[in-house]
């Protein structure tokens, strides 16, 4: 099950256990927010009337706040003497989606290293030169 979600101006298409980075929310590391879902697509039928798919919750946990990858501007007239250079960060906040509606994101167990067999080294075959 997965949902298109509006945050921001932009929409994103999440699943439960995904991460993404969205505009800066007003919210806490920790807390748990909802996002508007504008589509509600399950294995069987697709919901893509957002006031019918607005009843159904995606919630996400903040994971941190920061900031993006410098953009620079650069403005140029030619012939006129004119250059300006200038460079932006945008303000991000990281998500992790817990549930869209019933789906909720399975937790990844950690895997366990297999104790390892000491083998013996086998001794190269021979080759008989005649």
């Amino acid at each position: 099950m997965y949902a298109i979600v509006k945050t921001g101006g932009k929409q994103y298409k999440v699943a439960p256990g995904d991460k993404l980075n969205i505009e800066k929310l007003d919210a806490e590391v920790g807390a748990k927010v909802e996002l508007e879902a504008i589509c509600i697509v399950d294995g069987e039928k697709v919901e893509a009337d957002p006031a019918k798919a607005a009843a159904t919750k995606v919630t996400a946990i903040v994971l941190e706040q920061f900031k993006g990858e410098k953009q620079l501007v650069f403005k140029f007239k030619k012939r006129k003497n004119y250059k300006k250079l200038r460079g932006h960060r945008q303000q991000l906040t990281r998500v992790e989606i817990e549930s869209v509606g019933s789906a909720k994101a399975e937790k990844k167990a950690a895997k366990k290293a297999a104790p390892k067999k000491a083998e013996k080294a086998e001794e190269p075959a021979s080759v008989d030169a005649e």
